[in-house]
């Protein structure tokens, strides 16, 4: 394991996929666990994609997380997708943490929803009701954050919650993440939360594997903090933390 900081980011490289989880969910639930000390409940928002497997999976076995004080809230959405549709980042946190342990709440983007406006409204009415705690999160091949694709993040976006055009770099991400079979089958927009919304957090957790993530990662790290890279906004975050395996640190000489 090698751990260094890149401005106020927290950077931990470990040896191998599994133990990267491993130690994004240590210092999540630790992280959990102190705020559970000091208040009555606390507010998470979740990413929804294969690079969150292993830290999901090693957090749900942390018997001192009191989940029931606990309110969940996911982080984007794809519109035009059918309900029951498998590749759904709702079914995908329902599967691999929501029906795993007793949340207090879990609280879903609808984007079965007629207007798209008015749910957006409803779910950042949501998000200011219950302050952000704890974002868990990745970052895309093109450095997206949540849906925030280059040409579509915005730092100082005014809303926390908006429709997205996706590009054709992370449309072909969820190809190559196995979600679709081709690029024809993913949907063209999503409901996400913005760039602030995710940073009104106060602690990140960002988990990062894999050999296509590796130029994004790099450029996370030494790349101009700006909307080219969305990633590399989370070098400003007070409390930041990026988990990477051997293949997605592979190109980071830093």
């Amino acid at each position: 394991m090698r751990t260094f900081k890149v401005d106020k980011l927290t950077v931990n490289f470990l040896d191998s996929r599994d133990l990267m989880g491993k130690k994004a969910a240590e210092d999540i639930a630790a992280t959990i666990v102190a705020l559970q000390a000091e208040k009555d409940e606390i507010n998470i928002i979740f990413a929804a994609a294969p690079s969150q497997n292993e830290t999901l999976a090693h957090l749900v076995e942390h018997k001192e997380i009191d989940w029931t004080k606990i309110n969940a809230f996911h982080m984007d959405e794809y519109l035009g997708l059918p309900k029951d549709s498998p590749q759904k980042f709702a079914i995908y946190l329902d599967e691999h943490i929501f029906s795993k342990v007793p949340f207090k709440s879990v609280n879903y983007v609808d984007c079965s929803a007629e207007d798209v406006d008015a749910e957006c409204a409803r779910y950042e009415g949501l998000l200011k009701k219950y302050p952000t705690d704890i974002v868990i999160l990745g970052i895309g091949e093109n450095g997206h954050i949540a849906f925030n694709d280059p040409g579509v993040a915005d730092f100082n976006d005014k809303v926390f919650v908006k429709k997205a055009l996706l590009d054709d770099v992370c449309r072909n991400q969820q190809v190559n993440d196995g979600c679709f079979a081709t690029i024809d089958d993913v949907p063209k927009f999503a409901l996400t939360l913005t760039v602030p919304a995710l940073l009104a957090g106060k602690h990140m957790f960002c988990s990062v594997p894999a050999p296509t993530k590796a130029w994004a990662v790099n450029e996370m790290l030494t790349a101009e903090i700006n909307e080219n890279c969305p990633a590399t906004i989370l070098r400003k975050h007070d409390s930041a933390a990026l988990y990477c395996d051997p293949d997605s640190a592979a190109k980071v000489t830093l």
